[in-house]
């Protein structure tokens, strides 16, 4: 049994520059019949123009499987730290226009 564990793990390696991560307020998500694409985006108070930081392309699965892990984890964090207010009257209200590319496969 124990040999199958060791089959099963993944060593994941992470850059220094990678853990860093890159900040980004909006998410963008289009999706063709093959793929699932999340455009991750930093909109600044002022700058009239806002830029994808990062581009991930999933298979459905894929995207259903994040969609599930991010339920359980919101789930999860609200049990210990209480609902996350999304309704937060000091936002302003997101274009909803951006003009950016549509994803195609």
């Amino acid at each position: 049994m124990e040999n199958n564990q060791n089959n099963n793990q993944i060593n994941i390696e992470l850059s220094e520059e990678m853990a860093e991560g890159t900040y980004a307020n909006l998410a963008i998500i289009t999706h063709s019949n093959a793929e699932f694409v999340i455009d991750f985006v930093r909109i600044m108070p002022g700058v009239p123009k806002a830029k994808v930081k990062s581009r991930i392309v999933l298979t459905p699965q894929h995207a259903k499987r994040l969609m599930m892990a991010l339920g359980e984890n919101i789930g999860k964090f609200e049990d210990m730290n209480g609902p996350i207010d999304i309704n937060d009257n000091n936002l302003p209200p997101f274009p909803m226009n951006f003009g950016g590319p549509t994803a195609q496969a």
